[in-house]
């Protein structure tokens, strides 16, 4: 063992450790790759505010408002698609740049927006950056983070959406006595240009990405950069030994382990799984709708946006409890725990609909309710879709589960509205409530422990859980 360093249980990444200085290093790295997340987050959540005044602006009838709202999740789903095979042929962070040009390229169409076409148009661009920025910010940081750190820096992109949607619900508020929805989105173009600036001359490329592409020096470059150059040969000889090794699990006719080989098939369940979840449990309908729901309470506009930022406040300090526990706790422990109180208290916030409780009473179940998705399904989601999957399959498994993710979003964002209409809010609510009953079922059946683990053994959890029998030839390797 080189001192200063820890011989850990697996690796994910090339990076598998790291001196304190190194650490520090990475984490900066990390804290800029999740820029993507912020632009992801502050994307999503500024229409909310928004959507008040431009409803009046346009004049939009309730159809045209959730579609202003949903059409970003297409530009998502087909942004996700593509980013797994793209960050595989380009790199990740030339991949990240051109994500933040994007980005620029949407808030400005946006800006100069002059009727409700050309809008639908901004939002579409802007959501091919976020979709491409959510699939690939999780690869990204699960391929630097140093195995003991691995979930605090995979919940960081967590962290950074939910600082981009407080953002957001900031801008809101600042710009709302003017109803100037315009600047709203106008304050999106700084951290687009911040990441496409990093992405050009700050981040380093991805080590695993360089191993697989026989970039090898630049890969030892990196990685001796955060521990040492004895460590660094180490490490890439370990990398390049699993790389021959899922590429002998392929058939003769392909370049790669496939998504949707067998052995990795219940990666690929369980990801698409809790994508679906994720979005079907309800939260996105408060994140977008929060000041239209509360609204609905019988509070004005202006109040409405200002209850929303002390949403989005929660939705933060929860968010950093959860980086507290993700390392300490472990990834299914938070997810059975947040399901449970996501069911109970989105029940509730329906009855309180129903049977016409008081605002307050309203915003207590709403916030309890955001406060369960931020301390558990929230973060561990981008955790676990960066760990579950082989490193070969990460990125393209990553980038469906991604894509899963915002096709689920986009059906319940945009069908929010016109179900509550016709079953009543409180009872749209319920719906919501059984869904996250049934995910606690699955995940009580089908999740794995991945806290401190590495591909090989989560692998072989994952086939003893769906009841596949193990390949052989796993075997655990330790750095």
């Amino acid at each position: 063992m080189v001192q200063g360093f820890s011989r850990e249980p697996g690796t994910h990444g090339p990076v598998t450790a790291a001196s304190p200085a190194g650490t520090r290093k990475i984490t900066w790295w990390a804290a800029t790759i999740a820029v993507g997340g912020f632009l992801f987050g502050f994307d999503t959540g500024v229409v909310s505010g928004a959507l008040l005044y431009i409803r009046d602006d346009f004049d939009l009838n309730s159809f045209q408002q959730g579609s202003v709202v949903s059409v970003l999740l297409i530009g998502s789903v087909l942004g996700a698609m593509g980013a797994g095979k793209l960050a595989d042929r380009w790199g990740r962070r030339r991949l990240l740049g051109v994500a933040g040009a994007v980005f620029l390229a949407g808030t400005v169409v946006a800006v100069f927006a002059t009727g409700y076409g050309m809008l639908l148009v901004a939002r579409i661009v802007l959501g091919l950056a976020v979709g491409t920025a959510s699939a690939l910010v999780p690869v990204y940081l699960s391929e630097i983070s140093p195995t003991r750190i691995r979930g605090r820096l995979l919940t960081m992109n967590q962290l950074m959406i939910t600082v981009g949607i407080l953002v957001a619900y900031l801008v809101n508020l600042a710009f709302a006595n003017g109803g100037d929805w315009r600047a709203m989105f106008a304050c999106g173009a700084v951290p687009a240009l911040v990441l496409v600036v990093a992405a050009a001359w700050f981040l380093p490329e991805s080590p695993q990405w360089q191993i697989e592409h026989d970039r090898v020096d630049q890969a030892r470059s990196v990685i001796a950069s955060v521990s040492d150059p004895a460590t660094a040969d180490r490490i890439v000889e370990q990398v390049q030994r699993r790389i021959v090794d899922d590429r002998a699990k392929q058939p003769a006719s392909g370049s790669g382990r496939s998504l949707w080989a067998p052995d990795v098939r219940p990666a690929l369940i369980l990801g698409l799984t809790l994508a679906a979840v994720q979005q079907f449990g309800g939260i996105n309908t408060i994140i977008y709708y929060a000041p239209t729901i509360i609204e609905q309470t019988g509070l004005s506009a202006s109040n409405s946006i200002f209850y929303s930022v002390a949403i989005g406040v929660i939705n933060l300090i929860m968010t950093l409890v959860a980086i507290k526990l993700v390392d300490r706790v472990g990834r299914r422990p938070m997810v059975l725990v947040s399901l449970a109180v996501m069911a109970v208290s989105v029940f509730l916030l329906g009855l309180a609909f129903v049977a016409d409780f008081s605002s307050g009473l309203t915003l207590l179940f709403m916030v309890a309710y955001i406060a369960a998705f931020a301390g558990g399904l929230g973060p561990v989601f981008w955790t676990l879709i960066g760990e579950i999957f082989p490193p070969s399959v990460r990125a393209e498994g990553s980038s469906t589960s991604t894509a899963v993710n915002w096709v689920s979003n986009f059906i319940v964002s945009l069908a929010f509205l016109p179900v509550a209409n016709i079953l009543g809010q409180g009872e749209t609510f319920w719906i919501f409530a059984g869904i996250c009953a049934l995910a606690f079922a699955f995940v009580t059946r089908f999740l794995p422990e991945t806290r401190g683990r590495g591909p090989e053994e989560i692998e072989r959890d994952l086939d003893h859980r769906f009841g596949r029998e193990p390949n052989p030839r796993k075997t655990v390797q330790t750095p």
